[in-house]
């Protein structure tokens, strides 16, 4: 059974925990008590007796055939229970680097024997034991050269939670966990079926260090029962800080296993009769040495705050990549998290607006946008006051002009602005898109707009404005505010203004901070995926099971494009520095909407080593004056995005803070063909440039400290916008 439903979430959004099994060859028996007694989700059981060695096996039988001490055969289970309710544990004692050769050997053998037993089993994952020291490359060769023909099971590297500033560990010589982790999946070429369990310990490393495993393909988070602290009544708790770091995971959909002995003198009065998580009574002759410490999990669990209904509907959305439209690239979306199956829309894309009409849908779901439109009402309203006098409002009227006008939201905020304000308008209502000019004209006629209202059906850069506005109107910011043309669209739409208009919005800079994404970066690959059972999908891969990944190192065209994606699952290692910026009227004679700019980041030094998968980017716009509109974490336009305040990264005491951000505007995502790993100290040095040709407008970056990449997306050969 989960953790316990919570208000405002479905029985999908339950989280689940497992707890750490010692060997038994007796799987029903270890299965029922710990799931039937003890409460539990799955466990994590060893599958093979702790005491084989192959090397002895084979003294002992004189080189003959023999049966592998296996914990049952795969009988004594049903597919579904071995499935759904164990996760298997490789044993501990394997060590592929250690310098005995008939150690290391048995070693391997072991390990593939395993692995073979647990996918025969169709075990959704499999727990590997820590390296055993610094150097692990035959056990990362030997694990890589297994993920090369594994199935969809994934395979959990245990990793302890260390990072020490000072000291060195015994098997970690830097005194950082994540450096060990970085070297075996890197040695692995970043697998996608290779993840994290993290063993929680009771010390834990700063903040900004924790953060970056956020980023990272943690699955699990193994706590371990002497990580507890006693309350006054003699129970198992965690520290204030250990509860933010689990309801993060769990806020994450990371599973959480229990592990080791009874550590605590639970009142024995709580064990004669006893309520469980669940609300089931518990005899004591039932009772699971450690269902305190489930108890106190689903207690931390219970008491987050439910998500609001917004982020509810963005949960589909999360770390889910978007493709662009693109003049010839097919469109495709790649499969996330919180989906079993690939899905195929044109939903929340980055769109083409002087190539592409969007449709009903599209319309639909960014009109129920209110905050943006609020934003807009507000800014045309000050407008409307600064340009007519209130001695002359009755008998100015003011011309304004909606560029863009889609299926009428901007000329129904003008409207009410001109209301509000007392101010008399008229307005051109002007869209390229015919079949939104149907909907307009119903609109006015039904509003009784007419004497208001004239509808124009054309192309803005078309269009012999009968006179000129002395307000323009637009909503053509995308992700990145300049990535959906809105420059080129302005300034063709600039002829219309008067010298001294208006332009809303007046001026919008984009923004970028390095992340650390490692779903984001493996998804950037396309995949297939096969249906699978919802209870699969959600204990044992975070709502995702990949039935099979292809992957094309020669294919750039995928690294090279700019996704747009509800972040989530992801590490911000920097603050955003600001890139372009865009101003209107622009009434230059030698303007351009070319830019270049070189950005340097530098990452908290107490954050440690970190792997930079690509960029995220954001825009903020001024409409006019003091209103702006926003999804740059620092500034966002309140009830539209909050995560990362002023902090100089999203550490863990405000990083799982559940923020808000509006759908029309998710961030966008540039990924690295290679990601580049980060040292502490070592400043981030960043180039971005916005190419405009004739017939196109695309985006070109890289890094250029501390490690040189190629410049992706060269003459835009991978992903433009068309002009």
């Amino acid at each position: 059974m989960a953790l316990g439903e919570r208000g405002g979430w479905d029985k999908s959004e339950s989280r689940y925990c497992g707890v750490e099994t010692d060997f038994n060859d007796d799987m029903p028996h270890l299965l029922s008590f710990n799931l039937s007694s003890g409460g539990f989700d799955f466990v994590v059981a060893s599958l093979m007796d702790p005491n084989y060695r192959p090397s002895l096996m084979e003294k002992d039988i004189g080189g003959g055939s023999h049966v592998l001490p296996f914990a049952g055969s795969d009988l004594v289970l049903s597919p579904s229970q071995w499935s759904s309710h164990v996760v298997g544990k490789i044993s501990s004692w394997i060590d592929l680097d250690s310098e005995d050769e008939i150690l290391r050997t048995d070693s391997e053998t072991t390990l593939k024997q395993e692995i073979s037993w647990a996918s025969h089993l169709s075990l959704q994952a499999c727990l590997l034991p820590s390296p055993k020291g610094a150097s692990c490359a035959n056990y990362a060769r030997c694990v890589n050269q297994i993920l090369q023909s594994l199935n969809n099971m994934q395979l959990w590297l245990r990793i302890p939670l260390v990072k020490n500033d000072d000291d060195t560990t015994d098997f970690i010589p830097s005194g950082d966990s994540w450096e060990l982790w970085n070297s075996f999946r890197l040695l692995c070429e970043h697998h996608s079926q290779l993840s994290v369990a993290l063993d929680v310990l009771s010390s834990l490393p700063s903040a900004n260090s924790l953060g970056r495993w956020l980023g990272e393909p943690v699955r699990a988070a193994i706590i371990h029962t002497d990580s507890f602290l006693t309350n006054a009544r003699g129970y198992p708790c965690l520290s204030r800080r250990h509860q933010k770091l689990i309801t993060g995971f769990l806020n994450h959909s990371i599973q959480v296993v229990i592990s080791g002995k009874l550590n605590h003198g639970v009142p024995s009065v709580s064990l004669d009769s006893a309520l469980d998580h669940t609300g089931t009574n518990v005899e004591s002759s039932q009772r699971h040495s450690l269902r305190p410490y489930l108890d106190y999990i689903a207690y931390l669990y219970q008491r987050m705050d439910p998500l609001p209904e917004q982020e509810r509907f963005e949960l589909s959305y999360r770390d889910f990549l978007q493709s662009p439209l693109q003049g010839h690239n097919p469109l495709f979306h790649i499969i996330s998290d919180e989906f079993c199956t690939i899905e195929f829309s044109n939903y929340y894309l980055s769109f083409q607006p002087l190539m592409d009409n969007l449709e009903a849908q599209t319309y639909e779901t960014f009109e129920k946008d209110s905050v943006k439109y609020i934003q807009y009402q507000r800014a045309i309203g000050n407008a409307l006051v600064d340009r007519v006098p209130d001695e002359e409002a009755s008998s100015l009227t003011t011309v304004l002009m909606v560029v863009g006008a889609g299926r009428g939201p901007l000329v129904r905020a003008s409207l009410q602005a001109a209301e509000e304000t007392g101010r008399k308008l008229k307005i051109y209502a002007v869209e390229k898109n015919p079949n939104a000019v149907v909907t307009l004209h119903s609109l006015v006629r039904l509003e009784g707009w007419e004497k208001t209202v004239t509808i124009v059906s054309c192309d803005m850069r078309c269009w012999d404005a009968p006179e000129k506005a002395d307000i323009l109107v637009s909503e053509l910011l995308g992700s990145f505010g300049d990535n959906e043309l809105s420059p080129e669209c302005l300034d063709g739409a600039q002829r219309f203004l008067k010298q001294d208009g208006i332009s809303i919005p007046s001026s919008y800079t984009s923004f970028i901070q390095p992340v650390t994404a490692s779903k984001l970066h493996n998804d950037v690959i396309p995949c297939l995926c096969a249906q699978v059972s919802p209870l699969e999908a959600i204990s044992f891969s975070s709502k995702c099971a990949l039935a099979l990944q292809v992957k094309s190192h020669k294919d750039v065209v995928h690294f090279e494009t700019a996704y747009v994606v509800k972040v989530h699952s992801v590490a911000r290692l920097a603050p955003c520095e600001p890139v372009f910026t865009f101003t209107h009227p622009n009434f230059s004679t030698k303007k351009s909407n070319q830019r270049y700019k070189k950005l340097r980041f530098e990452i908290p030094s107490d954050t440690g080593s970190a792997m930079v998968h690509g960029f995220a980017g954001y825009f903020d716009a001024m409409l006019y004056k003091d209103v702006h509109l926003g999804i740059e974490p620092s500034t966002a336009t309140p009830n539209m995005f909050s995560c990362c305040a002023s902090s100089s990264v999203c550490f863990v005491e405000s990083y799982f803070d559940t923020g808000l951000q509006i759908p029309a505007w998710f961030a966008i995502f540039f990924p690295l063909r290679t990601p580049v790993c980060i040292r502490p100290g070592s400043p981030l040095e960043v180039h971005f440039w916005r190419c405009c040709g004739s017939t196109k407008v695309w985006y070109e970056w890289c890094v250029a400290s501390p490690n040189p990449s190629p410049v992706h997306n060269s003459n835009g050969r991978s992903y433009w916008v068309g002009l």
